[in-house]
């Protein structure tokens, strides 16, 4: 093997984080060489992550920007475009997307033209799971029409089709590559739709089944995660995408295209026949019980409250909608696209609101509790990968437009996206997202809802719970919260951010008037 694919990064990667070294003591003088404590396993993430950007794929696009204070910004041209220098370790997104992913066990959209290098990291992350090159790429399933789900799951043994008198005594030749921990569907909107379906099964519900017999996906309980690769994600290809099968894309990154700098790297693997995915170093590879630690080190990544209250926040302006239905709950888009209604003109029939301050009239949809909890997994995995013991508000900037990236989908009837350089943003999905991201937290801080939130307060006493509350004091609250529903009615428009506020006074004012009666009825 060449030298130069052995060079993997020196630790510690990342100086932030608390890794630092240990002092020698005299035991250390004495130890066997190679007998130090393991790589902690971030560093061993961070240790890959630069072997592919630097090694691998050799991606220099810097697009996951990370800055202590505002970076500089440079203009360049004469249409509005900017090269911005963040001031923290920043990340290329076609790499550490995938990743992340791998690290959770996800499942993970790969989108770019032809030959942009998406299977080949979807690839990637199949041998850094131990197996070989060779069994991942025999393990890639090619979408193309033809492609049945015998196809891709498995045939039955034609001896016991023959003889069998139940369904339960036929046998399936399974596929081998249901039993590997990262599965590839190249080109999955090249699938036919009875083979969607197949696969939607396999992807959320970890099981395939054909003539009466089930197989596990993960039969070993291990980390098991999803790459898939399209063309495009406007829907083209030949056959549409089934929605229930895009939605369970926990993210969607784009391939980044080629950088001719890097030409001369491009030229030397071509004369000497290499490919990365069978250069990567074995010090690399994670074992089925390092990827098991790795996840539970990312679930247990705190989130302040400080971040919980900004998400929460942020959530909140997408699922209403003015004139959406005529009972309140009922406001809702997701009322107006299931009765077959045009969302759009629903929302532009809200005369007279202010559409800089109604984020929501952004969106044709609101947000699934799905996509919430990717979102809050994607979130920790981006703390821990950084080094860092809590979740930022930083971790979920970055990280939220690959999470929400066909799920929160553009009201492209909204004017912002036909005003000059904002008409930019109908084509650039993730630039979007992250404005908006942006947007709801400069209404946060306009509000002053750090110090001021008084149905969060209203709900921090109902959750300290009811024992030895009085009926005085449950009708006290009673009047605090009808009080507060008033004062929200008294500024006159309502927009997404109050829509969770009222509905959860109402359900404060059903708790409380239903501990009321309880009193009463006890005498």
């Amino acid at each position: 093997m060449p030298d130069r694919w052995n060079r993997v990064s020196a630790s510690p990667t990342n100086p932030g984080a608390d890794h630092a070294v240990a002092p020698l003591t005299a035991e250390d003088l004495f130890s066997s060489p190679g007998g130090g404590a393991a790589v902690p396993l971030d560093e061993k993430l961070r240790q890959v992550y630069y072997w592919i950007v630097n090694r691998a794929v050799i991606s220099p696009y810097y697009d996951m920007e990370f800055s202590h204070t505002h970076p500089l910004s440079i203009e360049v041209g004469d249409a509005g475009a900017q090269v911005s220098l963040p001031t923290q370790a920043s990340f290329s997104s076609n790499v550490l997307i995938p990743l992340l992913t791998f690290a959770v066990g996800g499942k993970c959209l790969l989108i770019g033209g032809p030959g942009r290098g998406k299977t080949t990291v979807a690839v990637l992350m199949g041998v850094l799971a131990g197996t070989s090159s060779e069994d991942v790429r025999r393990g890639v399933q090619q979408g193309q029409p033809q492609l049945t789900v015998s196809d891709l799951v498995g045939i039955p043994l034609p001896r016991d089709l023959v003889g069998a008198e139940r369904l339960s005594d036929i046998r399936i030749a399974w596929r081998d590559w249901l039993g590997l921990p990262v599965k590839i569907i190249d080109e999955y909107n090249r699938i036919p739709t009875k083979t969607q379906s197949a696969l939607l099964t396999m992807v959320a519900e970890g099981y395939v089944e054909s003539h009466d017999q089930m197989r596990r996906t993960n039969q070993d309980g291990g980390v098991e995660s999803w790459f898939f690769t399209a063309n495009d994600d406007a829907g083209g290809g030949t056959f549409p995408v089934i929605q229930a099968l895009r939605d369970r894309m926990d993210v969607t990154v784009q391939a980044a295209g080629f950088n001719s700098r890097f030409l001369d790297e491009l030229i030397t693997r071509v004369e000497a026949g290499e490919k990365p995915e069978e250069h990567v170093p074995a010090e690399l590879s994670f074992d089925a019980d390092e990827q098991a630690r790795m996840r539970t080190q990312i679930r247990a990544v705190p989130i302040p409250d400080a971040v919980r209250k900004r998400l929460r926040f942020f959530l909140s302006h997408f699922e209403f909608v003015q004139h959406g239905g005529r009972r309140f709950e009922y406001r809702t888009k997701d009322v107006v696209t299931t009765a077959g209604g045009d969302v759009s003109e629903v929302i532009e029939a809200n005369s007279g609101a202010d559409l800089e301050v109604d984020l929501g009239a952004q969106t044709r949809n609101g947000l699934s509790v799905r996509a919430l909890q990717t979102l809050i997994m994607y979130a920790k995995a981006m703390a821990w990968f950084r080094g860092n013991e809590e979740v930022g508000l930083s971790d979920v900037a970055a990280i939220l437009p690959f999470v929400l990236r066909g799920k929160l989908l553009p009201n492209a009837a909204h004017p912002r996206f036909d005003i000059g350089a904002e008409s930019e943003l109908s084509t650039d999905s993730v630039s979007w997202l992250s404005d908006l991201f942006s947007q709801s937290c400069k209404q946060y801080d306009a509000l002053g809802r750090d110090k001021t939130d008084p149905v969060g307060a209203l709900l921090a006493k109902f959750d300290r719970g009811l024992d030895g509350l009085s009926a005085l004091e449950a009708s006290q609250r009673v009047t605090a919260i009808e009080s507060h529903l008033r004062s929200i009615s008294a500024v006159g428009k309502v927009y997404g951010r109050d829509f969770d506020d009222l509905t959860t006074l109402k359900y404060l004012h059903q708790r409380y008037t239903a501990y009321a009666r309880w009193q009463e009825s006890r005498g």
